[in-house]
């Protein structure tokens, strides 16, 4: 699993060692664990050797610059790690013929304004965004690429608004956590009144991600996005309230340029073919996350 250190990677390696699978986990960091190598997917002598090791039948690439402002601010890295490290990891597919997830975004839907089923891309053009959303279609396209060349075999997920403990706060990290944090920093936040998301919750987004192994049907993309498509407005009205912070908090705004103004996601064939249903109301992730943050960054003393 490269990545496998992420907000996401962590807990999907510990549900797949539940299963019983042996996972090897590649990250930028360094790690103490047995099956874990330092790896930048950008450098193909070191993805090569991790895959060597390894002898990977599966692999999860989630490694990615994540984010639409963090593509802004740092585009170098954006291209280097989502364009660049995708290639390398094809390459090595290519060759070695193990079976591959790869985790896009529903950052590809760009400006589309209706429900986000998966083939709404191969129907209408579409303008993405910003160069993150960008580099995701690109990579999209280059597993698809690799896919009609060589016969390569891969899962595409777009994943929604993925949230909830494990997510240490930046600027550039998912608007839920971003809320939370400043709420219990008391730190002002700017709110889109017109904005809608299909949010997920983390455990949500593992078992998703876990049921494509016993359920992998190459070539396929899924969306993995919750059931509710809520206002950001509740999504903050829910923070303020469990968090007890002042509504003064909150800078209210109409829309945010050059940013999806609703993404409702279809997650209807995730569903079918991955005999999945999402569990974890926003109201309750979003008590979890709080809970978490508290630990994490008031050691649980918090008001």
């Amino acid at each position: 699993m490269t990545g496998g250190l992420g907000t996401i990677g962590r807990p999907l390696v510990n549900a797949l060692e539940e299963d019983g699978r042996e996972v090897w986990v590649c990250d930028l960091g360094h790690n103490p664990s047995r099956r874990y190598l330092r790896c930048d997917v950008v450098e193909f002598r070191q993805i090569e050797q991790v895959i060597k090791r390894a002898k990977p039948e599966f692999v999860y690439h989630l490694a990615a610059e994540f984010g639409r402002r963090n593509g802004e601010d740092f585009y170098e890295s954006v291209w280097q790690t989502n364009a660049i490290g995708t290639k390398n990891i094809l390459r090595l597919q290519e060759r070695l013929g193990f079976r591959m997830v790869f985790a896009s975004s529903s950052e590809i839907y760009g400006e589309y304004p209706g429900r986000m089923s998966e083939s709404v891309p191969d129907r209408i053009p579409i303008q993405q965004l910003n160069d993150y959303a960008i580099s995701k279609w690109a990579n999209e396209l280059q597993v698809r690429n690799s896919a009609m060349r060589y016969g390569t075999q891969t899962v595409r997920v777009r994943i929604f608004n993925t949230y909830g403990p494990g997510e240490y706060y930046s600027p550039y990290r998912s608007v839920a956590c971003i809320f939370v944090y400043h709420a219990m920093h008391h730190l002002p936040y700017d709110v889109y009144l017109e904005a809608k998301r299909s949010s997920t919750y983390i455990d949500d987004t593992v078992s998703a991600l876990r049921a494509i192994v016993d359920n992998f049907k190459a070539g396929e993309v899924y969306n993995i996005c919750g059931d509710e498509c809520h206002s950001i407005k509740r999504l903050s009205d829910l923070v303020l309230r469990q968090t007890a912070a002042s509504k003064k908090l909150a800078r209210y705004k109409k829309s945010e340029a050059f940013n999806t103004l609703v993404k409702r996601g279809d997650n209807r064939k995730a569903k079918r073919d991955l005999h999945w249903t999402p569990r974890v109301r926003l109201e309750i992730g979003i008590r979890r996350t709080i809970d978490w943050q508290r630990s994490v960054y008031f050691g649980g003393n918090a008001a």
